[in-house]
Formats: structure tokens, C-alpha cells, sequence
């Protein structure tokens, strides 16, 4: 009889130790799963140095620079860290996306070296489009080339040829729905660059890099500087210079993820009162797409949503899905909007025909 009270003892301690795991498990998913996911890529790598000068190889000064962002971004508690390499091994560009996409990544960064025959100098950061000039193309053309020491890349890339300017072109399509945010990313770190380390502001661009056209979420390219500068390489080949570039754009990070976390807080703000909700004379509007191409505003252009409406502020044409001036609807759409596929639909407020801050007209 004892034996069985003590047998029935130890079955229920089990369940209980084994209901905990699975509940802690369950939890820690949870949580890893809230996690914000940035996916850090060093340019090239084993027998792609990517460019040289003197001493100086891309592939290290990009190693170098991503371990000490990485080392930093992991210091976050609510952010989580991926490296495509950690040491000098070759990547494949292909690969380089599959690793970004397979972990749902919130932003993927690629980082680099510039290098050009004269003393130029100063930093740029590229988001994918069309490259606005022949400049911007020869520098994706450069980038690019890595594909032609992979194997089989003719299959691989659907007979992509980086030397095309045609074949960039159809690159860019899948990544527009991101550019806003990749542009924000990017005008963030340019700032940083210029301000904080007091480097040349080349500018944020747009052109057509496959390892960005890999990605599914905001994606930047940055080129670090030009270690054909004799002061600027020696800037990045030093451990204080590459200190100091990571920490300009781990700070850029923080804050694009501080906006981030703050339009979520607005679109998930408890609204009691329907009256409250109501705002006459403000159009609230779902952003699901942004880009250069202009398109016809069919559902089968927007993964079935019907009734979108496009705008153009600049250069760059904004496509809406849906309108109302009842914040609780347009949330509602917004959702819609994600099931579809629109992944970083955000909502946005016009006053007229003037965008102005969602949160203005919340708080």
C-alpha cells in the first residue's frame, strides 16, 4: 500500500515537474518570438575579399564592424541577433537572404567597404530601387559580381547578369512595400556618420543590389567608407574606427526601433468611447505598398485587396488601402491588410490633402 501511495506520489510530482517545462518552454517561444530580429551581414568573405588596398580587405573590416554591432544590439534584452558569417568563410548572396527570410527577420544590414582609384572619401547607405544614376549602378555592379565565383549561379540567379542595368530593373519590385522604412533606416545611419563621427555624408541611394533583393523586410546596404583613403581606411581598419561606425549604427537601430515601438503603441491604444474614435475632418488611410513604379491600383497588383488608392509624395508613389476618419475601422483594415501579406501595412492620417502624425491626432 505504501508503495503504491509513494508510486502515485512521484507520478503526480512529474506531471506537475513536466506541466512547468512545457509551460516555461511555451513561454520562453513566446517570448523569443516577440523578440525584434535584426539579421547582420558581413560583405564577402573566404575567397571573396571584396575590395582591397594595401593591407586593407572589405571582408574584415566588414567582419570586424558587424561583431561590434552585433556584441552591442545584443546587450538589448528585446532584440535578437543572426549573423549570415562570423568568420571568414564564402557566403552566397542567395544564402545571405534565405537566412534574413527564414527567421522573419525586422531588419536585415549589410555592411561594406567602399574603395574608387582617386582620395575619395565618406560613407552612403543604399536601399534597393532603381539606380538613379550611372554611379550608383557601378557600385551595385561592383557588389553584385560576387555572384560569378558562385556555382551554378546562371540557375541559380535565373540567368541574372549583374553588368545589365535592364536586369536590374525587375529586382526591385518585391522590396517596395519596405522602402519607406529602408529609407528611414538608412537616413538614420547617414546622420549618425555625419554628425557623431563627423565623416562626409554621401548620401542615402537607391540601386540594385541582389543581396538586398534576396530580403523580405527594410533592408540597407552600407558602405562604411573608402579604405582606398589613406586617413579613411586607416579610420576603418583600426579597432576605435570600427568601434565607433558600429556604434553610430547601432544608435540609428535603437531609434528606428523606438519609432517602431511607438506607432505599435498607437495602433494598439485602447479607444472606450466610440465618439472617441471618430475624428471629422482627418482621413486615417492604411500604407501597405511605397516605390517608384506607378501601378495600376487592381486587386491582383495587391494580393486581392480591392479599392486601393494610390498618391505620390515626391518621387515616390504611396498606395493606401482604405479610408475612414473611425480610427477603430482603419485598424481593422490595417489587419486585413497583414493577412494579406502586407506585413508592415502601417496606418497613417491626412488632414485634407497634408499627411500629418497619427499620434498628433490620437493624443
Amino acid at each position: 500500500m505504501m508503495k503504491l501511495e509513494k508510486k502515485r506520489e512521484f507520478t503526480s510530482i512529474l506531471t506537475l515537474v513536466l506541466f512547468v517545462l512545457t509551460m516555461t518552454l511555451g513561454m520562453s517561444e513566446s517570448y523569443a518570438q516577440d523578440k525584434f530580429v535584426v539579421v547582420l551581414d558581413a560583405g564577402h568573405g573566404g575567397k571573396d575579399p571584396g575590395k582591397a588596398a594595401k593591407k586593407y580587405y572589405e571582408k574584415d573590416i566588414a567582419l570586424s564592424v558587424v561583431l561590434k554591432l552585433g556584441k552591442k544590439l545584443e546587450s538589448l534584452e528585446d532584440v535578437e541577433v543572426i549573423y549570415t558569417r562570423k568568420t571568414d568563410v564564402f557566403l552566397d548572396l542567395k544564402e545571405r537572404g534565405r537566412i534574413a527570410n527564414e527567421a522573419d527577420a525586422d531588419l536585415f544590414l549589410s555592411i561594406h567597404c567602399n574603395a574608387f582609384h582617386t582620395q575619395a572619401y565618406g560613407t552612403e547607405t543604399y536601399v534597393l530601387g532603381l539606380h538613379a544614376n550611372k554611379q550608383n549602378f557601378e557600385v551595385a555592379k561592383l557588389e553584385n559580381s560576387v555572384i560569378f565565383l558562385e556555382d551554378n549561379y546562371e540557375e541559380k540567379y535565373e540567368g541574372f547578369d549583374p553588368n545589365s542595368p535592364e536586369a536590374v530593373i525587375g529586382m526591385t519590385l518585391m522590396q517596395e512595400e519596405f522602402l519607406d522604412q529602408s529609407l528611414t533606416l538608412a537616413s538614420k545611419i547617414q546622420t549618425n556618420f555625419r554628425d557623431d563621427l563627423k565623416r562626409k555624408d554621401r548620401g542615402v541611394k537607391q540601386a540594385g543590389f541582389v543581396v538586398l533583393h534576396q530580403t523580405y523586410m527594410p533592408s540597407v546596404l552600407i558602405e562604411t567608407g573608402f579604405i582606398t583613403n589613406t586617413d579613411e581606411g586607416a579610420f576603418l581598419n583600426s579597432n576605435s574606427g570600427q568601434d565607433k561606425v558600429s556604434g553610430a549604427i547601432f544608435t540609428a537601430i535603437k531609434a528606428y526601433k523606438k519609432n517602431i515601438d511607438e506607432n505599435l503603441v498607437v495602433e494598439e491604444k485602447p479607444l472606450v468611447k466610440e465618439a472617441e474614435n471618430v475624428y471629422p475632418g482627418i482621413d486615417f488611410k492604411v500604407q501597405i505598398a511605397s516605390g517608384n513604379k506607378k501601378l495600376e491600383t487592381k486587386s491582383y497588383n495587391f494580393k486581392g485587396l480591392k479599392g486601393v488608392e494610390r498618391g505620390k509624395i515626391g518621387s515616390s508613389y504611396k498606395y493606401y488601402y482604405g479610408k475612414s476618419s473611425d480610427f477603430d475601422q482603419i485598424v481593422k483594415l490595417q489587419s486585413e491588410a497583414r493577412k494579406a501579406g502586407f506585413k508592415t501595412a502601417f496606418v497613417v492620417a491626412f488632414k485634407g490633402n497634408e499627411r500629418i502624425k497619427v499620434s498628433d491626432v490620437i493624443n
